[in-house]
């Protein structure tokens, strides 16, 4: 099973900085894209960032200039750099994972999402 560990939220004012991590982990799994989501109240779950397994990247209009997606792929890990963080940023933050793995029986490789309990961002005015 693929396991995803968040940390970095919290507590920030307008106009700070905040840096998210997601550590994915599981045996025999090859990580794909890996991306942030967020959820504001009363709101729906929109897409932050993604990034591909070849690097390229993808952000909502609102975070473009001012969010960083990135990963390291020894460690398996994405990272959220949130700067200029604005009240409107407020929500919890989830990671995502696309992960693969490989059925030795059928021959075939098999893909599924996988999210992490998330973390919650508050930026204050």
């Amino acid at each position: 099973q693929v396991q995803l560990v968040e940390s970095g939220g919290g507590l920030e004012q307008a106009g700070g900085s905040l840096r998210l991590s997601c550590a994915a982990s599981g045996s025999n799994y090859d990580f794909n894209t890996m991306a942030w989501y967020r959820q504001a109240p009363g709101k729906q779950r929109e897409l932050v960032a993604a990034i591909t397994k070849d690097g390229t990247t993808n952000y909502v209009d609102s975070v473009k200039g001012r969010f960083i997606i990135s990963r390291d792929h020894a460690r398996n890990t994405v990272f959220l750099q949130m700067n200029r963080l604005v009240v409107e940023d407020t929500a919890v933050y989830y990671c995502t994972v696309v992960a693969s793995t490989y059925d030795r029986n059928t021959f075939l490789w098999t893909s599924d999402d996988y999210w992490g309990q998330g973390t919650q961002v508050t930026v204050s005015s």
